[in-house]
């Protein structure tokens, strides 16, 4: 899950990251609001900027210096339901501005290649780290982090050696490092990123801009989460099925796919896509997995899921029985038909193979439902759901 730039500030803010005041705001008169309140400790000077999760806000016109309350509402007025890379602005943040001396770049990520965690940290930032990663590579440190130790004082004064900082600054980076990777560790994030993270006039280290991005696998552990999701902006069959606890994600294509494990599921889209150019570029409507040992409630609800899309105009249940047993998919199919009733005329194409997979073809044929299509084949049963998806 990303958070808004306003969130992750609150979040540096509540483990000791010196940070900056900001408030959040949804109209130009909450902004002028909080402009006055804010500007006073900046000589009533604020930033204006625009809450969108996509980068490049700056060069889109999302970011705006305001000298007065006054111009800070003019730019909330001009922000606020802006465009910027197919996000809309909903709100911006108002935060107090800053004395710039010079601007750094810091960020600790997961680097799944190397099963570890990654630091990486340079004296130039306020620019796109990608751009200069490719450009001037040997101007990005990059240290491996130890899980199993972090960013102590030994890795602190590690990572801004390798980025080459005077030791005087060093000294008064390292201990923000080291409280950033407490953000990192203590709400197991995949990614804490400051850009730029800057030293003011006053020689002090403050996070200007953050970007947090957390794992969701680890929810359980933080219920305080669950408030940081960005509800508005959800989609709202994503949004069902993740109350399900179904991995779903929707695509912009007519044929519905149901699998069972992500590696499946990957190639039965790419089967999909393949066959469907020869029925008028017929593409996956969706990616869902239903696990390795999926009940028969669980497959009825990913029907459920993926029948409530009106763009599905067929659906390929793609099961191999390992852990999950064929005749329980073949009974939450029956089970999720029976449910919807006669008002369901879509065509269910439906490939079982592995474990109990001719009691799971017995179950379909015995209830032979007027939707249903068994096809042995992972690639037939691909080919007909496209055909029946262009017909529809």
């Amino acid at each position: 899950m990303d958070l808004f730039e306003y969130q992750a500030r609150d979040m540096f803010e509540k483990h000791g990251v010196p940070v900056l005041a900001g408030a959040v705001a949804t109209t130009p008169e909450e902004a002028r609001e909080a402009a006055e309140r804010i500007g006073t400790a900046s000589g009533g000077v604020t930033v204006v900027k625009a809450q969108v999760k996509a980068g490049g806000r700056g060069k889109a016109g999302g970011v705006k210096v305001a000298k007065t309350a006054d111009e800070a509402q003019e730019h909330a007025a001009a922000i606020l339901g802006m465009d910027i890379k197919g996000h809309t602005v909903h709100r911006v943040m108002v935060a107090q501005g800053a004395k710039i001396a010079e601007e750094y770049y810091f960020s600790v990520l997961l680097d799944r290649a190397n099963r570890t965690y990654l630091a990486m940290c340079s004296k130039e930032g306020g620019v796109e780290i990608e751009q200069l990663a490719v450009e001037r590579p040997e101007a990005l440190a990059r240290v491996a982090v130890d899980p199993n130790t972090g960013i102590d004082d030994a890795k602190a004064r590690e990572i801004v050696e390798a980025a080459g900082f005077d030791a005087e600054t060093a000294a008064k980076i390292e201990p923000v490092l080291k409280t950033l990777w407490a953000v990192y560790r203590d709400e197991d994030a995949t990614l804490v990123e400051v850009n730029p993270l800057v030293k003011t006039e006053d020689g002090d280290i403050v996070a200007l801009d953050g970007k947090v991005t957390l794992d969701e696998n680890a929810g359980f552990r933080h219920p305080d989460h669950e408030a940081l999701q960005d509800r508005a902006a959800a989609d709202p069959l994503e949004a069902a099925a993740k109350e399900k606890d179904l991995n779903y994600v929707k695509l912009d294509g007519s044929v519905g796919i149901i699998g069972n494990g992500a590696g499946l599921v990957m190639s039965t889209l790419d089967v999909v896509a393949y066959a469907g150019e020869e029925f008028g570029g017929q593409k996956p409507a969706n990616f869902l997995d239903i696990g390795g040992g999926a009940s028969a409630e669980v497959m009825a609800n990913g029907l459920h899921i993926i029948l409530s899309d009106p763009q599905v105009k067929s659906v390929f249940v793609n099961v191999f029985g390992g852990i999950t047993s064929c005749d329980a998919v073949a009974n939450g199919i029956v089970g999720a038909l029976d449910a919807l009733g006669d008002e369901e005329d879509r065509a269910l194409v439906v490939r079982l193979d592995g474990n109990n997979v001719e009691e799971g073809r017995r179950i379909l044929a015995e209830r032979d439902h007027p939707r249903v299509i068994i096809e042995a084949t992972m690639d037939g049963a691909a080919r007909k759901a496209a055909e029946l998806a262009s017909q529809n």
